[in-house]
């Protein structure tokens, strides 16, 4: 409180004395990811409220990013990310202002490395973490810090929450499993992009903690028991399926188109063994020149079973006259 009061007093000296707009103080800059704001402190001024500009030198010219703005920071991303920048900002007080204040900045350098994201699956003995380089300002989602760095690299450290033992990897791709964990316990995660060959880390993430589950994998002996149990059902649905479509087939081909067959007092005669013998040896043998007539039965499904037994004795008498 004393020193700010000093400054002021300071200040209201220096502009009383020799008439001059102090400069900005505290001039820096703040980058992370590439987003590339310069920041400064409002000097003392009891004349007013003060304004300013901020320029940064392409080609040996300065260009205005802002000009007398309340502010007291400025936007500087649209800045190329090689090489060095030279900025510079002044206070401003109606058509008098300060002394410029120079600073240079070299993005790909001087920029702090943000957390990367993070993702955790929880499984029984072990934790599957994806990672994610975090996103370039003005550029498109999928460029991220590891399209600038080549030799782009990720420091994991986990523990047992509760516990202070922390261990730590390093990794080259964006994933990582986490084995050999106790179950049912909760485990907390942290990464930081690491650049080996500048020796500079970023910033770390906010720790992620799950709980492992148990371990509910199914024996391999079981799985082979229902898949041969699955196997046997869908060959019994298939042999069935054929069997009712075979029954469906035969009766709806009968149904459209009934065999021929004998007549029920012929099946009743033949059926008897003597029967059988007698119409056998009631034939004489035949001759190569011996003639025979043609013998068609026809069938009368309205005939009675008295005109059926008539029909039987007439076949008997033929059989026994012969040609």
């Amino acid at each position: 409180m004393a020193r700010n009061l000093a400054r002021w007093l300071g200040g209201c000296l220096l502009v009383s004395a020799l008439g001059m707009v102090p400069p900005p103080e505290n001039v820096r800059m703040n980058s992370v990811n590439f987003k590339n704001i310069l920041q400064w402190k409002s000097p003392a001024f009891p004349k007013g409220n003060l304004t300013f500009t901020a320029q940064y030198q392409s080609y040996r010219i300065f260009q205005d990013v802002c000009t007398r703005a309340a502010s007291t920071e400025c936007d500087f991303s649209s800045l190329s990310k090689y090489g060095d920048h030279t900025l510079r900002v002044r206070a401003e007080f109606a058509d008098e202002h300060s002394d410029w204040v120079n600073i240079t900045f070299c993005p790909v350098d001087d920029t702090v490395i943000g957390p990367p994201g993070i993702q955790v699956e929880v499984h029984a003995d072990f934790l599957y973490v994806r990672f994610s380089a975090p996103p370039i300002e003005n550029e498109p989602e999928t460029w991220t810090m590891k399209n600038i760095y080549d030799s782009w690299v990720y420091n994991v450290q986990y523990w047992k929450n509760g516990t202070d033992e922390k261990f730590q990897i390093t990794l080259q791709y964006d994933f990582e499993v986490l084995r050999n964990l106790e179950p049912w316990t909760t485990y907390c995660v942290q990464v930081q992009g690491f650049l080996p060959d500048r020796n500079k880390t970023g910033q770390w993430s906010d720790p992620v903690c799950e709980q492992t589950t148990n371990d509910e994998t199914v024996p391999s002996w079981i799985v082979a028991l229902v898949l041969v149990g699955c196997v046997f059902v869908a060959v019994l649905l298939l042999l069935g399926c054929f069997a009712l479509l075979w029954c469906i087939y035969k009766k709806t081909k009968y149904a459209f188109s009934p065999g021929n067959s004998l007549p029920q007092h012929l099946k009743e005669f033949l059926g008897h063994p003597h029967h059988s013998t007698l119409l056998f040896f009631s034939f004489p043998l035949s001759d190569e020149n011996e003639v025979f007539d043609k013998l068609s039965v026809i069938i009368e499904d309205s005939e009675s079973s008295k005109q059926n037994a008539s029909d039987s004795c007439s076949f008997r008498t033929l059989s026994e006259e012969g040609p």
